[in-house]
């Protein structure tokens, strides 16, 4: 499939990544809060700057999109 698409359309700033973090690389305060859970998930915008920490990937993808944003996974 050969489709040309305009990205200069797109609004970079509703597009947010979706990232597994490890609760051992969070401070110790969230680590206490996250009992024995062992990944969390991140949302995070185009700066890097983290606006979520959620229980699974499918709850941070519905608080993405919940708030008019463009969730994307991050690997």
């Amino acid at each position: 499939m050969d489709h040309r698409y305009d990205f200069e359309d797109l609004d970079q700033d509703k597009i947010v990544y979706v990232r597994a973090v490890p609760v051992s690389e969070l401070p110790q305060e969230v680590q206490d809060q996250a009992g024995d859970i062992e990944t969390l998930f991140a949302v995070h915008n185009a700066d890097g700057e983290r606006l979520a920490l959620v229980k699974d990937r499918q709850m941070a993808f519905v608080l993405a999109r919940q708030n008019d944003m463009a969730p994307v996974n991050v690997h």
